[in-house]
């Protein structure tokens, strides 16, 4: 007969944690133990979470928005930080009714605007089938529609000039800095979601060049982009005849190039 899995206490999980070097492992205990079914479910998911494998894969969701955003192994977490774009997006274009999301990843951006404007069309693209996969079910509740391919390409002909929304997070960490990540993103998120290039604005720049023939009159793009290559983002921007300005945080350390096709 089987002995029943010994239960693992909250202490005894927050010290596991820490032993792995979880720095909020408190925080994390707290939530594994919300979440786990079982004992054996909670050790397994300890023992995952110690291994370096992200919070969010471990536990199948990311808080974003205030949404609790489906992800899988191997796609890439929405960051918090990112809820900074939504709300310019929100300030910028509230009466949008068609919403875009690019390199969409999880769907979370697209999926935290829908929730808020209401009736909209959303659509969520992305290069990695996986991805798109993941989208699929965070954009479902809102009607939402999902394609796979490179950028434009993934889009139906019929949303050219009719997008108000037009969100593309994209890889921006330069190919020399990949390496130098936490190893929860080197390690466990897909390269093509981080590797922007030698400059890390690659997929920026292209995203840019394209955006006039999709966004509607007063139609706005937003993406987010790091400190140090903000000048060139808003001149990207700029190059591709949008009117661009930059969008700052200092609390959540977030930088935001928005470009209005006038």
């Amino acid at each position: 007969m089987t002995s029943a899995l010994p239960v693992l206490s909250p202490t005894a999980v927050v010290s596991a944690l820490r032993a792995a070097g979880c720095v909020f492992a408190e925080d994390e205990a707290e939530l594994l133990l919300a979440t786990a079914r079982t004992p054996r479910e909670l050790a397994a998911m300890v023992d995952r979470r110690a291994a370096g494998l992200p919070l969010e894969h471990v536990l199948g969701w990311a808080e974003f928005h205030g949404l609790r955003i489906a992800v899988e192994p191997g796609v890439f977490v929405p960051r918090r930080r990112t809820e900074f774009l939504v709300d310019r997006a929100l300030e910028q274009a509230p009466d949008a009714r068609v919403v875009v999301d690019l390199c969409c990843g999880s769907g979370a951006l697209g999926a935290a605007l829908a929730a808020r404007l209401g009736a909209v069309e959303v659509h969520g693209a992305d290069i990695d089938p996986a991805a798109v996969r993941c989208a699929r079910r965070n954009l479902a509740p809102f009607g939402g529609h999902t394609h796979t391919g490179d950028l434009y390409d993934a889009l139906p002909s019929g949303l050219r000039g009719r997008v108000g929304i037009l969100t593309a997070n994209v890889p921006y960490v330069p190919s020399a800095e990949v390496p130098l990540l936490p190893a929860e993103a080197r390690d466990h998120e897909p390269a093509v979601a981080l590797d922007g290039g030698a400059d890390g604005l690659d997929v920026l720049r292209r995203v840019a060049a394209g955006a006039p023939e999709w966004l509607a009159p007063g139609g706005c793009l937003l993406s987010e982009t790091g400190e140090h290559q903000a000048p060139a983002a808003v001149e990207a921007f700029e190059r591709a005849g949008l009117t661009a300005r930059l969008a700052e945080s200092e609390e959540w350390q977030a930088h935001v190039v928005m470009g209005i096709r006038e």
